[in-house]
């Protein structure tokens, strides 16, 4: 005895039309979601700048502070050591007084803070303020020339905390 089967073969039709439609819809898909990623991409590169920039901002303003903070000390400093110096000039023996001058001179150094030189400088109205205007004293002195330091200036990095006062010739 023989079994036969039956199979029945379903004869499916592809219109073409249909398969250019579908394959446009598929495109179209793609293609917004192309849009889309490149969107997202943009929108993250954007953001990851945007946080860079605050990063470098808030480094920038601390830095700042810490400066601000850094001056405001050191100019509450000078009027120390033109006292120590002062009292060195009154007692230049005191071997106290020298080491005091020498401890706030060394202190400077390591802050930052470094005196303006001025005698025998030209005047330099960003470092020096000319509070007395005198003849030459001699001949090989140029005008304009300081003669004379009153007060000595001092400076944090490129900043002047305090112009020298100081004498010049005419």
């Amino acid at each position: 005895m023989e079994d036969k089967k039956e199979v029945e073969i379903e004869t499916v039709s592809v219109d073409d039309n249909k398969t250019e439609v579908s394959t446009d819809k598929q495109t179209k898909i793609i293609e917004e979601l192309n849009s889309k990623i490149a969107e997202l991409n943009d929108k993250y590169l954007r953001v990851a700048a945007e946080l860079e920039n605050t990063r470098r901002r808030a480094s920038i303003d601390i830095e700042s502070v810490s400066r601000s903070r850094a001056m405001s000390v050191a100019e509450k400093i000078l009027p120390v050591m033109d006292a120590v110096k002062a009292a060195l000039n009154h007692t230049p023996d005191d071997e106290g007084i020298k080491t005091m001058e020498r401890a706030l001179a060394n202190a400077f150094a390591q802050i930052g803070i470094i005196k303006i030189e001025s005698v025998g400088q030209i005047l330099n109205p960003q470092f020096h303020n000319a509070i007395q205007i005198v003849d030459k004293p001699d001949e090989k002195t140029e005008t304009n020339t300081i003669i004379e330091e009153m007060q000595p200036g001092y400076m944090f990095g490129d900043t002047v905390l305090r112009p020298a006062m100081v004498i010049v010739s005419k």
